[in-house]
């Protein structure tokens, strides 16, 4: 926590993730155009607030994308802000087939969102969890049930409705697997197809996980829409993993506030 405060007590800090809230992914040569110093100062922060993991990056060709990373705030905020709201959590909210055409790898294209988060567990049980339909209602922040179709997994609302269609389309043992995104919360809305890839990378007794999507059909502005149901399913996720207890970590009532 430290190095997360310190972060951001630097107003040329807090400049840069406003920039990536605005928009998500920008490259070392667009940032350097917020702040009024040079190309190795603004390195220097970047390099600040990767280390305090409130953002991570990705590589592709000669280009580093930076993209805000919103979890370590949401659990400053679980630990030390919402113990002391004076009300009950009541929480509920929403959280491709993808026609890959392009058989080139996912991985070379620029993600619209990626997220990072430190969990404390093994690679085989994170594995587990993210693949097991029993263990998603534990800790998946709306879904309440989850059903298997061979290699499909659909998500179901409280009421049974479907909520979410994931489908397994590759993945490398124990570090990595990517998946279709097809929400089915909107009946009304034609909302397309997507794409994930998790990450899983051992450090020492963590486990680093990252989440890459790609091919929204729209921005993912964070604390909003699919990028909230990210961090909201990851803190669900690491809580479960780390305590044994079901963690639904959904938003907020506003009526209740």
């Amino acid at each position: 926590m430290d190095a997360l405060f310190k972060a951001l007590s630097d107003p040329a800090r807090r400049t840069l993730l406003d920039s990536l809230r605005t928009r998500d992914g920008q490259t070392l040569q667009a940032l350097e155009t917020q702040l009024d110093m040079t190309r190795f100062g603004v390195m220097k922060h970047l390099g600040v607030l990767e280390t305090a993991g409130l953002i991570t990056t990705k590589k592709v060709g000669r280009f580093k994308h930076h993209y805000l990373n919103a979890l370590p705030l949401q659990e400053a905020i679980d630990r030390w802000i919402d113990p002391y709201r004076v009300k009950p959590a009541a929480r509920a909210v929403l959280d491709l087939k993808s026609q890959l055409e392009d058989e080139g790898d996912p991985e070379m294209s620029k993600p619209d969102f990626v997220m990072e988060t430190y969990i404390k567990t093994s690679q085989d049980r994170l594995w587990d969890a993210l693949l097991d339909e029993n263990s998603i209602p534990h800790y998946h922040f709306i879904c309440s049930k989850a059903t298997r179709d061979g290699d499909a997994i659909t998500m179901l609302f409280p009421d049974g409705s479907p909520m979410l269609v994931n489908r397994l389309l590759s993945s490398d043992p124990k570090s990595r697997m990517e998946w279709t995104f097809e929400p089915h919360w909107d009946p009304t809305a034609d909302i397309p197809a997507s794409r994930v890839l998790y990450l899983l990378k051992p450090e020492g007794e963590f486990i680093r996980l990252t989440v890459e999507h790609y091919d929204l059909g729209e921005p993912a502005v964070p604390g909003e829409g699919v990028a909230d149901g990210w961090v909201r399913w990851a803190s669900g996720l690491k809580t479960w993993l780390e305590t044994g207890d079901d963690a639904h970590i959904g938003p907020m009532d506003r009526a209740e506030a």
